[in-house]
């Protein structure tokens, strides 16, 4: 076959697009140009990794406990993490249009009190105490109230020229001071019993046969992803990945999941626990006690399915093209017709509408509404984001990115907490990940160019 026969898109066999053979890339370079691995996120799964070890054998050598690499902590850090992924993801958007958002730690707050007041002092003598309805009409003021304060706050960047540092800073003074007016500075609780559920715990997580079932579900749609995208390349013409390539890919996707699984399903539901639920249920706790597992936390679940929903948004959608474009270059994104300003208050209404989730998350995992619940969460959101290869310079950012980023930022707290560092030295190792990791960003960037 000529070069001519070639299909429009392909490159030539054996030539990578810069015209370099594959015969002159190393063994890990071929593997990485047939895989497609993106290497910032092999880089951030190789800190993680790092970080898990470390904290482990820092515990093991120093305390005599590992306590890290335990199926007790990986289920409580999936939870912990959660709250600040979700909100994660739409940082990630903020960011790559150019903007920042100081207020998220604020809004989720004072969404979060005002759930606790509709559930605790206003729906039970409405609609009665116990009604299966409160947790789901609280659910829906906490989030469209996200939504509407993220709205306002793009309205005032967008059509009134406010910098979005500006407008958030004011934010975070004033939605922190709203929580503590609209309670008067006390903590509500215990929330609704079925809403307490969306933060975790033991009745918090769908159990054994429910984390095989997302399993399975999982690795069907890993597999089914891969086999759309072969078809799709086949299609328009696109390059295909080689068959030990796209194994490789399934194998690795499904053999997460499955580990991810075990893990969950490994830590068991506390003595007492189940002692009281083995009564309530008449049942028998055998002499040796009785094994039931966790399995997936709820709040897990719905991380997974934001992040989901919001790649399907930057990668499918025209939104998503949109907010690329924007990020990239807003003069010329303009030009091109998009409306812009429109597009930023759809942004941080998404920004709120995803902290309005968080603050769910986070008020039902604590079973009540403090005025301090989300304090310093907008640092732990934008490190998380910065981290997970979002660019301050804008046009660069992903979603699952961000999702690590989280995960290596409560990684981080939760070793920290376990091997004894008081909270000083705590914020001193964040920080400075968090300049380390700009810094990344920079020297990244300008070996792109």
């Amino acid at each position: 076959m000529t070069q001519t026969d070639t299909k429009a898109g392909d490159t030539k066999a054996g030539t990578t697009e810069a015209g370099t053979t594959d015969t002159q890339l190393t063994p890990v370079g071929r593997f990485l140009k047939a895989t497609e691995i993106d290497t910032r996120l092999l880089g951030m799964v190789g800190a993680l990794a790092l970080i898990w070890i470390g904290f482990h054998l820092y515990g093991a050598l120093v305390n005599g406990n590992g306590a890290f690499l335990t199926p007790r902590n990986l289920w409580n850090l999936s939870v912990q993490t959660s709250s600040v992924g979700i909100m994660a993801c739409g940082m990630v958007l903020v960011i790559i249009t150019r903007h920042i958002d100081l207020s998220v730690g604020s809004v989720l707050g004072f969404t979060a009190m005002i759930m606790g007041i509709t559930q605790v002092w206003v729906l039970p003598d409405i609609l009665g105490l116990g009604s299966p309805l409160i947790w789901i009409i609280t659910a829906i003021v906490g989030i469209s109230l996200g939504t509407l304060i993220g709205a306002f706050h793009g309205w005032l960047v967008a059509y009134r020229g406010i910098p979005a540092f500006i407008v958030t800073l004011g934010g975070l003074l004033v939605w922190r001071g709203a929580a503590f007016l609209v309670a008067r500075g006390e903590t509500i609780s215990p929330v609704d019993s079925t809403f307490a559920l969306l933060g975790g715990g033991p009745y918090g997580a769908i159990g054994a046969i429910g984390s095989w079932v997302v399993c399975a579900i999982a690795c069907a749609a890993i597999v089914w992803l891969l086999l759309a995208g072969r078809k799709s390349r086949a299609v328009h013409g696109f390059p295909q990945r080689p068959a030990w390539a796209e194994t490789f890919l399934a194998t690795l996707g499904c053999g997460l999941v499955l580990g991810a699984t075990l893990v969950v399903n490994a830590y068991p539901w506390p003595t007492g626990i189940v002692n009281n639920y083995a009564k309530a249920n008449g049942l028998t706790v055998p002499e040796g006690g009785m094994f039931i597992s966790h399995g997936f936390a709820i709040p897990v679940l719905i991380l997974i399915a934001v992040g989901i929903a919001m790649t399907i948004v930057m990668t499918r959608t025209r939104f998503g093209r949109y907010v690329y474009a924007i990020g990239g270059n807003p003069d010329a994104a303009e030009l091109s017709g998009i409306n812009t300003r429109w597009m930023t208050v759809k942004i941080f209404a998404l920004m709120g509408l995803l902290t309005g989730i968080s603050a769910v998350v986070a008020s039902a995992r604590l079973n009540s509404a403090t005025n301090s619940l989300g304090e310093l969460d907008e640092l732990y959101v934008i490190a998380a984001a910065v981290i997970g290869g979002t660019s301050l310079a804008g046009g660069v950012g992903t979603i699952y990115g961000a999702i690590l980023g989280a995960l290596v930022m409560q990684s981080l707290k939760t070793g920290m907490v376990l091997i004894g560092f008081d909270a000083a030295i705590q914020n001193i190792v964040v920080g400075a990940v968090l300049v380390l990791a700009v810094y990344v960003d920079i020297l990244y960037r300008g070996k792109s160019k």
